[in-house]
């Protein structure tokens, strides 16, 4: 899919520059491309460095955190809430860890780390599927939480808000855990009431209840506000609980005898070479990316979507971060570069290019996680998966589209 994807871009470029040449007399198309390729080549490097050294950071803080035995600690306390989700994993199965350590990942927005974890944890279900060639419920929950995105703090998002000179890299923190929650939430309904999951016991009930209901009196009170104050609400709560966050979790390993700094050093190792694999990919999107804007068919075709929204009467605000979304359940590495391409050319600060960030927050690649975690275990039949996936997509896009008309109003 990234492959057809990838060429398309250039072979669609291509096309319209063409059209632009014969028809239009546009001498300088050529140019433009040619200008636009080498520009986002150097761009991509430069962005894969600056990633580099966020993903050492946080892959650094998880591995302080597991050698702490924090992971064991959080499996066993939320060993009662798993067997609510997942009736058919016994307590205390290998994948308990793994999927926590999959979800801690995806909640920090660590989507390249969180893969591995993924995948082993699926790899651990299998061992208890009785139909190998059938995707077990417990498998299909696993991979719809994933898919729905389950971000919580978005650090490779605010990253590269932060190398694009966004004034306040962490203003989308709370959009993006609005918009993600509507996300999860959706794929969890629908998954539970097919399940049968016994989701009224109180010891999945209570906490669940408490914090439905947070997120919506959070959007209660937010609505009423100004704008103004709502970035200054949402970036305060976003740095503020990073730092608590990275304090808590090297307090928690120094108590625990825990020589943190060599720990924290043997994950940053791996985070620097996560992304060492990352910047080819980066730069290879990017640059289709480019190709396909500087020929002119990306804007001929965010032309004509605006205006059938203005046609129907709609703000067409949204329009630039449709991209995004349209390429978010097919490729990450797309998406991404999407978001990217909106943040470039029209500013980290513009409408446009905070609603894409929420939008790469608000859900994962669809397509790329069924592909990878059902074929790594050899599943052929992922029976409903993919339709709830795609329904949990577009809640996670709609909500995107409300939070950020909420807190960024033009």
């Amino acid at each position: 899919m990234l492959q057809i994807i990838w060429l398309g871009f250039f072979v669609l470029g291509l096309a319209f520059a063409l059209v632009r040449l014969f028809w239009g007399h546009e001498l300088q198309v050529f140019n433009e491309l040619s200008e636009g390729l080498f520009s986002m080549a150097k761009t991509g490097f430069e962005l894969g460095l600056g990633l580099a050294g966020i993903m050492s950071l946080w892959l650094g803080l998880l591995k302080v955190a597991e050698k702490a035995g924090m992971v064991e600690w959080l499996s066993r306390k939320i060993s009662p809430f798993f067997s609510v989700l997942f009736p058919g994993v016994p307590a205390n199965h290998p994948a308990q860890g793994s999927m926590l350590l999959n979800f801690a990942a995806n909640m920090l927005g660590l989507d390249n780390a969180a893969t591995p974890l993924g995948l082993k944890a699926m790899e651990e279900l299998q061992t208890i599927n009785p139909s190998k060639d059938t995707a077990s419920d417990a498998q299909i929950l696993f991979l719809l939480l994933n898919a729905s995105g389950l971000t919580i703090v978005p650090i490779s998002i605010m990253a590269y808000r932060a190398q694009l000179g966004a004034a306040s890299p962490s203003d989308v923190f709370i959009p993006i855990l609005f918009s993600t929650f509507a996300s999860t939430l959706t794929v969890f309904v629908l998954t539970a009431f097919r399940q049968r999951l016994p989701v009224f016991r109180p010891v999945f009930l209570i906490p669940f209840l408490f914090f439905v209901s947070l997120v919506v009196a959070s959007v209660w009170t937010l609505q009423g506000m100004a704008s103004e104050r709502l970035n200054t609400i949402s970036a305060l709560t976003g740095n503020g609980f990073l730092c608590f966050l990275v304090t808590g979790i090297l307090v928690w390993g120094y108590f625990q005898k825990v020589e943190i700094f060599n720990a924290f050093v043997d994950g940053a190792k791996d985070g620097f070479q996560l992304c060492l694999n990352v910047i080819p990919f980066l730069i290879a999107m990017l640059c289709a990316i480019a190709f396909f804007r500087s020929s002119g068919a990306l804007n001929f075709c965010l032309d004509g979507i605006r205006w059938l929204v203005a046609l129907a009467g709609f703000n067409d605000a949204f329009v630039p971060a449709v991209p995004t979304m349209l390429l978010k359940p097919l490729s990450g590495a797309g998406s991404r570069g999407m978001m990217l391409d909106a943040m470039k050319s029209l500013g980290a600060d513009s409408f446009a290019g905070r609603l894409s960030c929420i939008v790469q927050g608000s859900a994962d690649t669809t397509f790329y996680i069924m592909t990878v975690y059902f074929g790594a275990v050899k599943i052929k039949n992922i029976r409903y998966a993919l339709g709830y996936s795609l329904i949990g997509d577009l809640a996670g896009f709609l909500a995107a589209i409300f939070v950020a008309y909420l807190f960024f109003q033009i």
